[in-house]
């Protein structure tokens, strides 16, 4: 097996840490390393580190050995982290990336991030006219935070793990968003539904809210009412109208009553 077959299948391992991969060079078999290989060490390194020159990876230290570049120290955002971790990837000769870097702990908990967090997706894309097609739920683990539940489109769902990767003391993201499919159908089912549901009158107060608590979802006419809402009468009222939607084929009302324990 040649350099070049080494090289590509340590590109199809995300490395999490450099002893694993020097690991893998050893299983290999021992395989001798090119010496041209070697002497190029220094400079990737120099090109790492040159492409990390922004002074928002100045707590990043970078290592290279047989094209394996690792990466450690600190960073304030996980955001940093993977971006250091994007540029390494992209300079020329980089056999595979470990990426040790810490991002620094916040003051919050667990529990307050995840309300600031969950505060802040449920506003975020306000005014694209895409808010009530959203339903992203947050939570928080030891500063890891995964995002899930569905999202309107891509760009949606890229927005809001930008938001948690730039927000202070995220260690970590997993990202679980479903991206709902483009489909002209279920886009005016998603309108007909909102109409019907926001515009009903003892519903209607939920339309003056910017975030738009009462959340719908539609794959392949099967709907998903998701939010918090005032009442049970609120709640069961919008099923009702969401059942009576023409093209339709079910409704999975997951509403929440204010003050009320989450049904399992």
């Amino acid at each position: 097996m040649n350099y070049k077959s080494i090289k590509l299948i340590m590109n199809k391992i995300r490395a999490t840490n450099f002893l694993s991969l020097m690991a893998l060079v050893f299983l290999l078999g021992g395989i001798a390393i090119p010496a041209r290989a070697q002497a190029n060490d220094a400079q990737i390194q120099a090109e790492v580190q040159k492409s990390l020159s922004n002074k928002k990876f100045s707590g990043v230290q970078v290592v290279v050995h047989n094209g394996i570049v690792q990466l450690t120290g600190t960073v304030d955002l996980y955001s940093a982290k993977e971006d250091a971790d994007h540029k390494a990837h992209h300079v020329k000769k980089v056999a595979a990336v470990a990426n040790d870097i810490e991002v620094k702990s916040g003051t919050l908990t667990d529990e307050q991030m995840q309300a600031k967090l969950a505060e802040k997706v449920a506003y975020d894309r306000v005014g694209y006219g895409t808010t009530p097609f959203n339903a992203i739920t947050v939570s928080v683990q030891n500063g890891v935070v995964t995002l899930g539940g569905h999202a309107y489109g891509p760009t949606d769902a890229d927005s809001a793990l930008s938001l948690v990767a730039n927000f202070q003391g995220v260690r970590d993201v997993i990202n679980d968003i479903v991206v709902d499919p483009l489909s002209p159908m279920d886009d005016q089912t998603r309108m007909a539904v909102y109409r019907a549901v926001y515009g009903f009158p003892s519903l209607n107060r939920y339309a003056a809210d910017p975030v738009k608590p009462i959340r719908i979802t539609v794959v392949n006419g099967h709907v998903t009412l998701v939010g918090v809402v005032d009442s049970q009468s609120d709640k069961d009222v919008a099923g009702l109208r969401a059942n009576g939607v023409p093209n339709v084929f079910s409704v999975e009302n997951d509403l929440q009553v204010a003050g009320k324990k989450p049904e399992k």
